[in-house]
This record gives C-alpha cells, structure tokens and sequence, in this order.
C-alpha cells in the first residue's frame, strides 16, 4: 500500500511504508507528527526471548564514548553508551565461531516510540566483523539525552544520521534462512 502525503510546500512524497511523516511548519522547518513520548526502557529480543534493560542498567555496562558528526545540525556531538555487540550478548546472542554464518545471514530492526524503524545488518554491530562502532548512548555530551529520550542508537559509519534512533524503545534480533540454491 503506498500512502501519499501532500507537505505544506506543495510537494507529494510518496512512501512504500507506513511510518510517521514530517510536515514542514512555517519557514520550511520540520516538526514531527505526531508528539511522542520519550523512551524509558528498551526491548533487547534475540531468538523471541525478550529483555528489558533500564539506564541505570546499560550504566552499569563497560561504556563507550564515541565521537560523531551530525549532518543534520552539521554539529560535533559526542555520545556515550554500551557498544550494541556488548547488549546483544547480555540478551542472549554471543558473537563467536559457532554464530559467524548467522551473523551473516541476521539483521537487526532497531525501533523507536514514534515508530521510526531502521535497520542494520548484524555484522555492523560486531567489532570482530566492523571497523565502524554501533552504540546505544544514554548520554550526549556528557549529559542525559533529553528529548531523544533514555536511550539513542548511533553508529560512526553513517555519513548522515538517517540510521540513528532516538527515542530507542527496541532492537529485533532476525535471522533470514534462504532454502534456495543460492541459500548454501
């Protein structure tokens, strides 16, 4: 199903999923429709096990400051949180020789309160297999997100902070078998 959205500058945007839509306010700055809520807790679910972590527990982790460039507010912003490999392993996926060609063959659905969805591929999110680094933050700068809620996902690869979630509520953990002859 495609659904049309008509923005106040005229312009038809048309999107093949059904995701919350932007609309431009006065002077062509954006707002987000509609309001959501912040993010408390977040939803880690690996092999349809689920577990819900609390800042205070992602706090608790080993953490990791990495550094950033926001294309969209063309600003340097630093952000702290546990490396997302790390978190996997705490809900039950342990990178190591017995999971490497899953790992290959998974992705991860990373979502937020407003229903924003991304995708990685699992291997983005394991240091062993990439150069980048994929962090849950919970701090930005030294300081609680805010507004992005208890938790953000950001990775250091993306040119542009399209992949980043805000308001992170939850990470899918989902593996893809391909029964075809290519699926060897």
């Amino acid at each position: 199903m495609v659904k049309r959205t008509t923005l106040v500058c005229g312009f038809t945007l048309c999107m093949a999923f059904l995701v919350p839509v932007a609309t431009f306010a006065q002077a062509g700055t954006m707002t987000a429709t509609p309001a959501t809520s912040p993010s408390t807790s977040l939803a880690v679910t690996v092999d349809s096990k689920t577990t819900v972590f609390k800042v205070a527990e992602l706090q608790s982790m080993p953490q990791k400051t990495i550094k950033v460039h926001n294309a969209h507010n063309n600003a340097e912003e630093s952000y702290t949180g546990v490396a997302l490999g790390d978190l996997l392993a705490k809900a039950g996926f342990v990178a190591d020789k017995t999971t490497q060609k899953r790992m290959l063959h998974s992705y991860l659905k990373a979502e937020g309160t407003d229903h924003y969805w991304v995708l990685y591929s699992l291997t983005e999110a394991e240091p062993s297999e990439h150069l980048g680094d994929l962090i849950v933050a919970t701090a930005m700068d030294g300081k609680p997100l805010g507004g992005d809620g208890a938790f953000k996902l950001v990775s250091t690869e993306d040119k542009k902070p399209q992949r980043w979630v805000r308001n992170l509520a939850a990470i899918t953990l989902k593996s893809v078998d391909y029964p075809g002859p290519l699926g060897r």
